[in-house]
């Protein structure tokens, strides 16, 4: 059995209004805006080979090893995250820092511990991305985390490249 998505229906026309203004923030220049919450992927689509760009929220940022860390709410047949599987040295954005990283899925235990570690620092973004997704992460337990995230929704990596 393949992995499943979380989210299986396609947001109404407000919801999706705002899920693509980072993107439109980004691509006006204004992604500085935004600050670390968001990140821009500059990825390579796997069947088309054109250059995409794709904004998602950030999960987690591990300061001293420069490690950004987003998940894939739409489950492991998102495109992006297919893209980043196939060509996994990619451009990130953000603010207006650019990064040349490696991104890599995370073993789920690492990647529950880093949603544990975003819903205790952002409640409410917690509560809203629990809504959207059809799943409590507020309050799930640590193994159930660990389950969904093996599951139906990968957590990511995105690792600087050493020069």
């Amino acid at each position: 059995m393949s992995p499943k998505s979380l989210v299986t229906t396609r947001p109404k026309r407000l919801l999706r209004f705002l899920l693509q203004l980072p993107t439109v923030l980004y691509r006006l220049r204004l992604g500085w805006l935004l600050g670390e919450r968001f990140v821009m992927l500059h990825h390579v689509g796997r069947k088309t080979g054109q250059l995409r760009r794709t904004v998602v929220e950030v999960v987690g940022h591990d300061k001293v090893r420069d490690t950004y860390y987003i998940v894939s709410g739409w489950g492991f047949k998102a495109n992006w995250y297919q893209n980043l599987r196939s060509a996994p040295e990619i451009t990130i954005q953000v603010g207006s820092r650019k990064l040349e990283v490696y991104a890599e899925t995370m073993p789920a235990k690492e990647g529950a511990q880093i949603l544990l570690d975003y819903r205790q620092k952002h409640h409410f973004a917690a509560r809203e991305l629990s809504r959207l997704l059809g799943v409590n992460l507020s309050e799930t337990s640590p193994e159930e985390l660990e389950a969904i995230i093996q599951e139906s929704m990968p957590v990511v990596a995105l690792q600087p490249r050493k020069p």
